[in-house]
């Protein structure tokens, strides 16, 4: 099939690149010239694992290429996923469709024959059904233009592997043929038996937000029984392999450390939090805005805890924080509770060095007053305190030894139990880790 992506980021590129890995011609858009040039290339503007060799080779091959112009995608394609940005609002609670909705009115005056555009970003319930009315207004084709929903479940760091092997397909259809459509598009991944569920487009809708709101709280919920760990001089990771071996509970992403950030999930959690407000369903509110309060104190919590170690205040301290994105495998920093905890220390009078293998660019523009440096091994000398702060393998697999002869009295404090606390300790170092006793 001929397939376009509209909007090229976090979300549209990996789309684009797995559309073509599946056998589709696909046709990308973006507004941004100097970023459709680089993606024709080859050049891949966002870190993405796997990411940057899918593109080259599709580019290359002329399976996928890419341009600014909507009325080239319209006349090339019959099927169109809507993968532009949907950030929270101004009153920070609701989605802000502006993008969804702008990119609808300019792709419509080119729908001449029938065509069914995808949603993929998350947004609001009802957003499908008024997108539909716009489009069936405003397009040539009229009615014969549909409107599916199909949200994405893609772990950043794991877009590609996420979108070539999901754990499931979720198509929220108007009729049996945008079903039709939709089961075209993915017919590659459901031969290979990949679950499909077939739903109402606001069902698909709810679908998105509640997974990602109740992740969030899966997080908050183990962060606060960290706290509880901490008070009662108790072990979070013990108590989390135990529970977690429950099939009800599962292991899975039942993880202390410094809370949820990213692109999806603090934005989504506020959004769904906001629609169960409007929908009247104000226990369901109360208890998804507890968790986002846990999130939101994860920073301070997280000071505390080196405070702690320290035995002293940061203020004069000279700091160095491992980790710019909000988790391994990606650049991107949006929410990034690593950042969030720099930034506190910064404010509170620590001389802050930020380490990243990926991330630095972008959290550079995010967060210019902090340092940064480029090399893990530079980016501790001098540093009285090393903080773990997202779980890249390549802080797991440092050298204890040869960093401690960089340090005096070197003290790390791993927020994301990622090291082996032994051989840090062998090597001479204070350690803490998020939600262990204090005495290990």
């Amino acid at each position: 099939m001929r397939v376009s992506v509209i909007g090229c980021g976090h979300l549209g590129i990996p789309h684009a690149a797995a559309m073509a890995e599946i056998g589709h011609e696909v046709i990308g858009v973006d507004l941004d010239r100097a970023r459709i040039d680089r993606l024709n290339a080859g050049e891949c503007p966002i870190y993405e694992e796997g990411l940057p060799e899918l593109l080259a080779t599709h580019t290359a091959s002329g399976q996928l290429r890419f341009t600014t112009d909507l009325a080239e995608a319209a006349a090339f394609a019959d099927v169109h996923f809507l993968a532009v940005g949907t950030p929270i609002d101004a009153d920070g609670r609701s989605y802000d469709t502006g993008q969804v909705f702008g990119a609808a009115r300019a792709l419509a005056p080119f729908l001449t024959r029938p065509a069914v555009v995808v949603g993929k970003s998350t947004v609001t319930v009802g957003t499908a059904r008024d997108l539909g009315a716009l489009l069936a207004r405003l397009s040539p084709a009229g009615e014969e233009v549909e409107v599916a929903w199909n949200p994405e479940f893609l772990r950043e760091g794991h877009a590609i592997e996420d979108t070539l092997r999901p754990d499931r397909i979720v198509v929220g259809v108007p009729s049996s043929r945008a079903e039709d459509v939709m089961r075209q598009v993915y017919a590659p991944l459901l031969r290979a038996q990949v679950p499909l569920f077939v739903t109402d487009p606001a069902t698909a809708e709810l679908i998105k937000g509640a997974a990602n709101a109740y992740l969030g709280m899966k997080i908050s919920f183990i962060n606060g029984v960290a706290d509880m760990c901490a008070a009662a001089g108790a072990d979070v990771h013990q108590l989390t392999e135990a529970i977690g071996v429950d099939p009800r509970i599962g292991r899975a992403g039942l993880n202390a450390g410094p809370g949820y950030g990213g692109g999806c999930l603090p934005k989504d959690a506020r959004a769904f939090t906001a629609s169960a407000q409007a929908l009247g369903a104000l226990d369901a509110a109360t208890l998804l805005r507890s968790a986002e309060l846990v999130n939101e104190s994860r920073p301070a919590a997280a000071l505390a805890l080196i405070e702690e170690t320290l035995g002293r205040q940061v203020e004069g301290v000279r700091v160095t924080v491992w980790g710019a994105s909000f988790k391994a495998g990606t650049d991107d920093v949006r929410e990034s509770p690593a950042l969030a905890i720099a930034a506190l220390m910064h404010q509170r009078g620590a001389d802050v060095t930020v380490h990243d293998p990926h991330a630095v660019t972008a959290a550079l523009r995010r967060n210019p007053e902090l340092e940064y440096c480029e090399d893990l091994v530079d980016s501790a000398s001098g540093a009285e305190l090393i903080v773990v702060a997202t779980e890249w393998p390549q802080f797991r697999d440092a050298d204890p030894k040869a960093l401690a002869t960089l340090v005096t009295d070197p003290v790390l404090v791993d927020l994301r139990n990622l090291l082996h606390a032994d051989s840090w300790r062998t090597a001479g170092w204070t350690v803490r880790q998020l939600g262990r006793p204090a005495q290990e």
